[in-house]
């Protein structure tokens, strides 16, 4: 099973930005879609982004003009550059691995079956 740890979260000010990196172990990274997903305390997990494995991104309406989802296959590892964050942006924030090679963009939470520990990220205002 392949591991994925999460690191870049932090406190922040409403306007600031942090990015977000997502390690992953094991073989045949680069043939799988990733996302990030977010929960609040007291809600549900949620998409904020995601990357196919050739590249395609898509976002959650909430964040989309002020996130930016990459890969770097050669390093294993997937980021999420946060821009002009809100405190609604607060969240423990999760990445995660597709359940399958290939295909498109999924949005739910169970089509991914390998997740990160999350990392805390917290927008003051």
């Amino acid at each position: 099973q392949v591991q994925l740890v999460e690191s870049g979260g932090g406190l922040v000010q409403a306007g600031g930005s942090l990015r977000l990196s997502c390690a992953a172990s094991g073989r045949a990274f680069s043939s799988y879609g990733m996302a990030w997903f977010r929960q609040a305390p007291g809600k549900e997990r949620e998409f904020v982004a995601a990357i196919t494995w050739s590249g395609g991104t898509d976002y959650a309406d909430s964040v989309k003009g002020r996130f930016t989802i990459s890969r770097d296959n050669a390093k294993n590892t997937v980021y999420l550059q946060m821009n002009s964050l809100k405190p609604e942006d607060t969240a423990v924030y999760y990445c995660a691995r597709r359940s399958r090679t290939f295909g498109s963009t999924r949005y739910q939470p169970a089509e991914y079956d390998s997740w990160g520990q999350g990392t805390q990220v917290t927008v003051s205002s």
